[in-house]
Protein backbone atom coordinates (compact mmCIF):
# COMPACT_ATOMS: atom_id res chain seq x y z
CA UNK A 1 0.00 0.00 0.00
CA UNK A 2 1.19 3.22 -1.02
CA UNK A 3 1.25 5.94 1.62
CA UNK A 4 0.21 9.70 0.57
CA UNK A 5 1.43 12.62 3.21
CA UNK A 6 -0.62 15.61 2.73
CA UNK A 7 -0.38 18.57 4.54
CA UNK A 8 -3.47 21.02 4.05
CA UNK A 9 -3.94 24.87 4.55
CA UNK A 10 -6.59 26.88 4.01
CA UNK A 11 -5.74 27.06 -0.31
CA UNK A 12 -3.43 25.03 -0.87
CA UNK A 13 -2.11 20.61 -0.17
CA UNK A 14 1.21 19.88 -0.17
CA UNK A 15 1.45 16.16 -1.28
CA UNK A 16 4.00 13.87 -0.77
CA UNK A 17 4.36 10.02 -1.09
CA UNK A 18 6.27 7.15 0.85
CA UNK A 19 6.98 4.69 -2.15
CA UNK A 20 9.61 1.79 -2.72
CA UNK A 21 11.08 2.56 0.47
CA UNK A 22 11.36 6.30 0.69
CA UNK A 23 9.83 9.54 0.89
CA UNK A 24 8.97 11.64 -2.81
CA UNK A 25 7.77 15.07 -2.44
CA UNK A 26 4.53 15.49 -5.09
CA UNK A 27 4.34 19.12 -5.21
CA UNK A 28 1.84 21.89 -4.34
CA UNK A 29 -2.21 21.84 -5.25
CA UNK A 30 -5.14 23.53 -4.95
CA UNK A 31 -7.25 23.03 -2.08
CA UNK A 32 -10.37 21.80 -4.44
CA UNK A 33 -11.54 18.62 -6.02
CA UNK A 34 -9.36 19.45 -9.21
CA UNK A 35 -6.22 20.20 -7.27
CA UNK A 36 -7.05 16.61 -5.28
CA UNK A 37 -7.26 14.79 -8.49
CA UNK A 38 -3.98 15.97 -9.86
CA UNK A 39 -2.60 14.64 -6.87
CA UNK A 40 -3.70 11.38 -7.42
CA UNK A 41 -2.73 11.54 -10.97
CA UNK A 42 1.23 12.98 -9.72
CA UNK A 43 0.91 9.60 -7.93
CA UNK A 44 -0.45 7.50 -10.37
CA UNK A 45 3.00 8.91 -12.46
CA UNK A 46 5.02 8.50 -9.92
CA UNK A 47 4.26 4.68 -9.36
CA UNK A 48 4.09 4.07 -13.42
CA UNK A 49 7.72 5.34 -13.28
CA UNK A 50 8.88 3.13 -11.00
CA UNK A 51 7.43 -0.12 -12.52
CA UNK A 52 8.86 1.34 -15.78
CA UNK A 53 12.34 1.46 -14.19
CA UNK A 54 12.13 -1.71 -12.44
CA UNK A 55 11.14 -3.85 -15.64
CA UNK A 56 14.00 -2.07 -17.53
CA UNK A 57 16.64 -3.31 -14.63
CA UNK A 58 15.00 -6.72 -14.48
CA UNK A 59 13.98 -6.22 -11.06
CA UNK A 60 10.30 -6.67 -10.00
CA UNK A 61 10.65 -5.18 -6.32
CA UNK A 62 8.49 -2.56 -6.89
CA UNK A 63 6.08 -1.93 -3.82
CA UNK A 64 2.28 -0.37 -3.78
CA UNK A 65 -0.12 0.16 -6.03
CA UNK A 66 -1.99 3.36 -7.15
CA UNK A 67 -5.10 1.73 -6.18
CA UNK A 68 -4.17 0.65 -2.84
CA UNK A 69 -3.54 3.95 -0.96
CA UNK A 70 -3.06 5.19 2.59
CA UNK A 71 -4.05 9.21 2.98
CA UNK A 72 -2.03 10.42 5.71
CA UNK A 73 -3.51 13.86 6.77
CA UNK A 74 -3.72 15.99 10.23
CA UNK A 75 -6.67 18.10 10.76
CA UNK A 76 -6.00 21.39 10.25
CA UNK A 77 -9.16 23.75 11.67
CA UNK A 78 -11.41 22.06 8.66
CA UNK A 79 -9.49 22.94 5.78
CA UNK A 80 -8.85 18.76 5.54
CA UNK A 81 -12.62 17.80 5.73
CA UNK A 82 -13.66 17.59 2.53
CA UNK A 83 -10.50 16.11 0.68
CA UNK A 84 -10.47 13.34 3.54
CA UNK A 85 -14.32 12.68 2.54
CA UNK A 86 -12.94 12.64 -1.23
CA UNK A 87 -10.27 10.68 -0.22
CA UNK A 88 -12.29 8.18 1.92
CA UNK A 89 -14.67 7.41 -1.36
CA UNK A 90 -11.70 6.64 -3.54
CA UNK A 91 -12.01 2.70 -4.09
CA UNK A 92 -9.08 1.17 -2.08
CA UNK A 93 -7.84 4.34 -0.27
CA UNK A 94 -7.84 4.47 3.42
CA UNK A 95 -7.56 7.44 5.23
CA UNK A 96 -5.97 8.42 8.54
CA UNK A 97 -6.27 11.38 10.84
CA UNK A 98 -3.47 11.23 13.50
CA UNK A 99 -2.76 13.89 16.20
CA UNK A 100 -0.43 16.69 15.15
CA UNK A 101 1.54 16.59 18.38
CA UNK A 102 2.07 12.79 17.96
CA UNK A 103 3.13 13.41 14.36
CA UNK A 104 5.45 16.64 15.76
CA UNK A 105 7.28 14.58 18.59
CA UNK A 106 7.90 11.44 16.15
CA UNK A 107 9.30 13.46 13.40
CA UNK A 108 11.85 14.81 16.68
CA UNK A 109 12.39 11.41 17.47
CA UNK A 110 13.48 10.74 13.51
CA UNK A 111 15.55 14.00 13.56
CA UNK A 112 13.47 16.35 11.77
CA UNK A 113 14.01 19.86 12.90
CA UNK A 114 12.66 22.29 10.45
CA UNK A 115 9.06 22.53 9.74
CA UNK A 116 7.83 23.56 6.74
CA UNK A 117 4.61 22.42 4.49
CA UNK A 118 6.66 20.27 2.02
CA UNK A 119 8.30 18.78 4.76
CA UNK A 120 5.51 18.17 6.58
CA UNK A 121 4.03 16.39 4.44
CA UNK A 122 7.32 14.50 3.86
CA UNK A 123 6.88 13.37 7.44
CA UNK A 124 3.46 12.45 7.46
CA UNK A 125 4.28 10.12 4.44
CA UNK A 126 6.48 8.91 6.65
CA UNK A 127 5.08 8.44 9.26
CA UNK A 128 2.27 6.96 7.66
CA UNK A 129 4.14 3.84 6.77
CA UNK A 130 6.10 3.31 9.39
CA UNK A 131 3.49 3.79 12.27
CA UNK A 132 0.11 1.75 12.43
CA UNK A 133 -2.95 3.79 12.30
CA UNK A 134 -6.92 3.86 12.99
CA UNK A 135 -8.78 4.26 9.73
CA UNK A 136 -10.84 6.93 9.78
CA UNK A 137 -14.37 7.10 8.92
CA UNK A 138 -16.86 9.89 8.67
CA UNK A 139 -19.34 10.79 10.89
CA UNK A 140 -22.98 10.17 10.04
CA UNK A 141 -24.73 12.91 8.55
CA UNK A 142 -27.41 13.55 11.15
CA UNK A 143 -24.67 13.24 13.88
CA UNK A 144 -22.40 15.61 11.77
CA UNK A 145 -25.31 18.14 11.37
CA UNK A 146 -26.22 18.14 15.41
CA UNK A 147 -22.61 18.55 16.11
CA UNK A 148 -22.56 21.78 13.79
CA UNK A 149 -25.53 23.31 15.40
CA UNK A 150 -24.11 22.95 18.78
CA UNK A 151 -20.76 24.52 17.82
CA UNK A 152 -22.93 27.27 16.88
CA UNK A 153 -24.79 27.19 19.97
CA UNK A 154 -21.59 27.46 22.12
CA UNK A 155 -20.54 30.10 19.72
CA UNK A 156 -23.40 32.46 20.10
CA UNK A 157 -23.69 31.21 24.09
CA UNK A 158 -19.75 32.81 24.08
CA UNK A 159 -21.10 36.01 22.47
CA UNK A 160 -23.65 37.03 24.67
CA UNK A 161 -21.55 36.16 27.82
CA UNK A 162 -18.49 38.85 26.38
CA UNK A 163 -21.67 40.99 25.42
CA UNK A 164 -23.59 40.88 28.88
CA UNK A 165 -19.84 41.62 30.78
CA UNK A 166 -19.76 44.77 28.86
CA UNK A 167 -23.13 45.42 29.57
CA UNK A 168 -22.23 45.12 33.54
CA UNK A 169 -18.63 46.80 33.03
CA UNK A 170 -20.58 49.70 31.27
CA UNK A 171 -22.89 50.40 34.36
CA UNK A 172 -19.53 51.49 36.39
CA UNK A 173 -18.89 54.28 34.43
CA UNK A 174 -21.86 56.89 35.40
CA UNK A 175 -21.32 58.97 32.43
CA UNK A 176 -21.52 56.35 29.94
CA UNK A 177 -22.59 57.46 26.46
CA UNK A 178 -26.64 55.83 26.44
CA UNK A 179 -25.93 54.88 22.57
CA UNK A 180 -23.14 52.28 23.96
CA UNK A 181 -25.94 50.75 26.19
CA UNK A 182 -28.56 50.74 23.59
CA UNK A 183 -26.04 49.22 21.15
CA UNK A 184 -25.43 46.32 23.53
CA UNK A 185 -28.94 45.43 24.80
CA UNK A 186 -29.82 45.02 21.15
CA UNK A 187 -27.33 42.66 20.50
CA UNK A 188 -28.16 40.82 23.33
CA UNK A 189 -31.48 40.80 22.01
CA UNK A 190 -30.22 39.36 19.12
CA UNK A 191 -28.31 36.80 20.66
CA UNK A 192 -31.11 35.71 23.00
CA UNK A 193 -33.03 35.04 19.70
CA UNK A 194 -30.50 33.61 18.04
CA UNK A 195 -29.91 31.26 20.82
CA UNK A 196 -33.72 30.49 20.88
CA UNK A 197 -33.77 30.06 17.08
CA UNK A 198 -30.62 27.17 17.66
CA UNK A 199 -32.36 25.80 20.86
CA UNK A 200 -35.43 25.19 18.41
CA UNK A 201 -33.42 24.01 15.53
CA UNK A 202 -31.39 21.01 17.32
CA UNK A 203 -34.94 20.34 19.10
CA UNK A 204 -36.38 19.82 15.13
CA UNK A 205 -33.30 17.89 14.29
CA UNK A 206 -33.65 15.08 17.08
CA UNK A 207 -37.57 14.90 16.16
CA UNK A 208 -36.26 14.60 13.18
CA UNK A 209 -34.20 11.21 13.33
CA UNK A 210 -35.75 9.43 15.41
CA UNK A 211 -32.42 7.41 16.40
CA UNK A 212 -30.78 10.33 17.79
CA UNK A 213 -33.76 11.13 19.95
CA UNK A 214 -33.55 7.76 21.21
CA UNK A 215 -30.24 7.63 22.18
CA UNK A 216 -30.60 11.37 23.63
CA UNK A 217 -33.69 9.50 25.87
CA UNK A 218 -31.71 6.94 27.32
CA UNK A 219 -28.66 9.28 27.93
CA UNK A 220 -30.51 11.17 30.43
CA UNK A 221 -31.53 8.06 32.57
CA UNK A 222 -28.11 7.94 33.31
CA UNK A 223 -27.37 10.69 36.59
CA UNK A 224 -25.82 13.42 35.77
CA UNK A 225 -26.23 13.41 32.68
CA UNK A 226 -28.89 16.27 31.69
CA UNK A 227 -29.92 18.75 29.33
CA UNK A 228 -26.53 20.87 29.64
CA UNK A 229 -24.43 17.94 28.50
CA UNK A 230 -26.39 15.22 27.15
CA UNK A 231 -25.95 16.44 23.52
CA UNK A 232 -22.44 16.96 23.63
CA UNK A 233 -22.08 13.46 25.12
CA UNK A 234 -24.20 12.14 22.08
CA UNK A 235 -22.01 13.24 19.55
CA UNK A 236 -18.92 12.22 21.33
CA UNK A 237 -19.97 9.03 22.32
CA UNK A 238 -21.07 8.86 18.63
CA UNK A 239 -17.76 10.20 16.91
CA UNK A 240 -15.62 7.51 19.05
CA UNK A 241 -17.92 4.67 17.27
CA UNK A 242 -17.04 5.43 14.14
CA UNK A 243 -13.37 6.42 15.09
CA UNK A 244 -12.88 2.74 16.51
CA UNK A 245 -15.48 1.16 13.89
CA UNK A 246 -17.54 0.12 16.78
CA UNK A 247 -14.72 -2.06 18.80
CA UNK A 248 -13.90 0.52 21.47
CA UNK A 249 -14.28 0.04 25.08
CA UNK A 250 -15.09 2.04 28.02
CA UNK A 251 -11.40 1.94 29.22
CA UNK A 252 -10.68 3.65 25.41
CA UNK A 253 -13.62 6.28 25.39
CA UNK A 254 -12.17 7.54 29.47
CA UNK A 255 -8.53 8.44 27.55
CA UNK A 256 -10.24 9.77 24.09
CA UNK A 257 -12.22 12.12 26.68
CA UNK A 258 -8.78 12.64 28.43
CA UNK A 259 -9.97 11.43 32.33
CA UNK A 260 -7.60 8.92 32.25
CA UNK A 261 -5.17 8.90 34.61
CA UNK A 262 -1.63 9.86 33.64
CA UNK A 263 1.16 7.73 36.54
CA UNK A 264 4.61 9.91 36.66
CA UNK A 265 7.11 7.67 38.37
CA UNK A 266 10.67 6.40 38.34
CA UNK A 267 12.74 4.53 40.49
CA UNK A 268 11.83 5.53 44.22
CA UNK A 269 12.49 8.83 44.04
CA UNK A 270 10.80 10.23 41.18
CA UNK A 271 7.33 10.08 41.90
CA UNK A 272 4.20 12.62 41.45
CA UNK A 273 0.46 12.55 41.91
CA UNK A 274 -1.61 10.85 39.24
CA UNK A 275 -3.28 13.43 37.22
CA UNK A 276 -5.98 13.19 34.65
CA UNK A 277 -4.37 13.38 30.93
CA UNK A 278 -6.98 16.24 29.85
CA UNK A 279 -6.80 15.11 26.09
CA UNK A 280 -9.80 15.63 23.74
CA UNK A 281 -12.40 18.11 24.30
CA UNK A 282 -11.87 20.50 27.31
CA UNK A 283 -15.33 21.97 27.30
CA UNK A 284 -17.02 18.55 27.52
CA UNK A 285 -14.86 18.10 30.55
CA UNK A 286 -15.86 20.63 32.19
CA UNK A 287 -19.66 19.72 31.81
CA UNK A 288 -19.04 16.25 32.73
CA UNK A 289 -17.47 17.99 35.94
CA UNK A 290 -20.61 20.27 36.56
CA UNK A 291 -22.88 16.92 35.44
CA UNK A 292 -21.45 14.97 38.29
CA UNK A 293 -21.28 18.31 40.85
CA UNK A 294 -25.21 18.62 40.40
CA UNK A 295 -25.60 14.67 40.67
CA UNK A 296 -24.39 15.21 44.10
CA UNK A 297 -27.59 16.81 45.00
CA UNK A 298 -30.00 14.07 44.32
CA UNK A 299 -30.19 10.04 45.49
CA UNK A 300 -28.20 8.35 42.60
CA UNK A 301 -25.96 5.93 41.91
CA UNK A 302 -23.63 8.88 41.23
CA UNK A 303 -23.84 10.14 44.88
CA UNK A 304 -23.16 6.90 46.11
CA UNK A 305 -20.30 6.05 44.51
CA UNK A 306 -18.96 9.66 45.14
CA UNK A 307 -19.31 8.95 48.82
CA UNK A 308 -17.54 5.60 48.94
CA UNK A 309 -14.84 7.07 47.73
CA UNK A 310 -14.66 10.05 50.26
CA UNK A 311 -15.82 7.59 52.77
CA UNK A 312 -12.35 5.90 52.03
CA UNK A 313 -9.95 8.98 52.84
CA UNK A 314 -9.99 10.26 48.84
CA UNK A 315 -9.92 13.85 48.49
CA UNK A 316 -13.51 15.54 47.57
CA UNK A 317 -11.94 17.30 44.29
CA UNK A 318 -10.40 13.68 42.90
CA UNK A 319 -13.52 11.95 44.25
CA UNK A 320 -15.87 14.12 42.01
CA UNK A 321 -13.16 14.10 38.70
CA UNK A 322 -13.77 9.90 39.31
CA UNK A 323 -17.27 10.46 39.28
CA UNK A 324 -16.91 12.04 36.16
CA UNK A 325 -15.14 9.31 35.07
CA UNK A 326 -18.01 6.79 36.14
CA UNK A 327 -20.35 9.24 34.10
CA UNK A 328 -18.57 8.41 30.86
CA UNK A 329 -18.51 4.76 31.60
CA UNK A 330 -22.35 4.85 32.47
CA UNK A 331 -23.06 6.28 29.32
CA UNK A 332 -21.18 4.16 26.95
CA UNK A 333 -22.73 1.46 28.15
CA UNK A 334 -26.01 2.87 27.71
CA UNK A 335 -25.10 3.83 24.25
CA UNK A 336 -23.65 0.38 23.35
CA UNK A 337 -26.19 -1.78 25.10
CA UNK A 338 -29.50 0.49 23.90
CA UNK A 339 -31.03 0.29 26.85
CA UNK A 340 -31.84 2.47 29.80
CA UNK A 341 -29.41 2.98 32.47
CA UNK A 342 -30.02 0.21 35.77
CA UNK A 343 -29.03 1.66 38.96
CA UNK A 344 -28.97 -1.75 39.95
CA UNK A 345 -26.28 -3.07 38.09
CA UNK A 346 -23.98 -0.26 39.86
CA UNK A 347 -24.04 -2.39 43.42
CA UNK A 348 -21.04 -1.67 45.28
CA UNK A 349 -18.14 -4.01 44.19
CA UNK A 350 -14.81 -4.92 45.89
CA UNK A 351 -13.03 -2.60 42.70
CA UNK A 352 -15.38 0.03 42.94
Amino acid sequence: MITLGLDIAKTTVEAACWHAGRAVALGTFDNTPAGWEQVRTAMRRLVADAEGSADVEGSADVEGSADAVAVVLEPTGGYELACAVWAHQQPGWQVHRPNPAHVRQWAKSQGVRSKTDAQDALVLARYGAKTELPIWQPLASEVSALEQLLHRRDDVEALRHQEQRRLEHLALHPDAPPAVRASLERILQTLDEERAGLDAAIAAHLAQHCELHAVEQRLLSVPGVGARNVHPLLVTLARYHTLTCGQGDAKGLVAYVGLDPQVHQSGVSVWRPALISRQGNRQLRARLYMGALGALRGDNAVHAFYQRLVNRGKAKKLALVAAARKLVVWAWAVFTSGHAFDPTKCAPTAAS
